[in-house]
């Protein structure tokens, strides 16, 4: 193992371990639908962490000063994005309160993989973290495996949230089960989203 892969283990940790709405909405997919779909939205965030941290790589210091001048602006989005998700998610769950087979379209490994992609790429604070890491480091020695460290270490938390998310899903297979993890989800998520706003 390299010194660059380590690191960007540690700093895939250091960004994907915080639970934060992201993590809910994996979660509340895995348990909602099925661990196949969560594993995807897991692979999702997984995935921008581990293009955030190629950019950094490659861009470093001149990257993370673009984006912090749009760093507020874009988090205003992910806030109201989320918003959106959370009443979205309790609607649709209390709407198929009673009826068996939902009639809405199911939410599939990619839909869920590229939704949460995009979720997650409008963290911009990620990019900033990877690119003060890189150069907290002396630059972008070994970046292929500060970027391959990184991004597996975010994927097996990631599916990790997502087999949890999965359990408790088998647990509460009812459709009472059901409307109450979406709608604890759909809280959870909302209350990440105003705290994100008033932050």
């Amino acid at each position: 193992m390299s010194a660059p892969f380590l690191a960007g283990v540690v700093a895939g940790y250091g960004i994907a371990v915080p639970v934060g709405a992201i993590a809910v909405l994996i979660a509340g997919l895995s348990a909602r639908t099925s661990l196949r779909v969560g594993a995807a939205a897991g692979l999702g965030a997984a995935t921008a962490d581990g293009l955030y941290a190629l950019v950094a790589v490659a861009g470093g210091a001149a990257v993370a000063g673009a984006i912090a001048p749009i760093a507020g602006p874009l988090r205003w989005v992910g806030a109201f994005v989320l918003l959106g998700l959370a009443a979205w998610t309790a609607w649709g769950a209390v709407r198929s309160t009673g009826v068996t087979e939902r009639s809405e379209r199911p939410t599939t490994p990619l839909r869920a993989y590229l939704g949460v992609l995009g979720l997650t790429l409008l963290n911009p604070a990620t990019v900033i973290y990877f690119a003060a890491l890189v150069l907290g480091n002396g630059g972008a020695g070994g970046g292929v495996w500060f970027v391959a460290g990184a991004f597996l270490a975010s994927a097996s938390w990631q599916l990790l949230i997502a087999g949890g998310g999965s359990l408790i899903g088998r647990v509460l297979t009812g459709g009472r089960g059901r409307l109450i993890t979406a709608l604890v989800s759909s809280a959870v998520i909302a209350f990440l989203a105003v705290r994100l706003l008033i932050g």
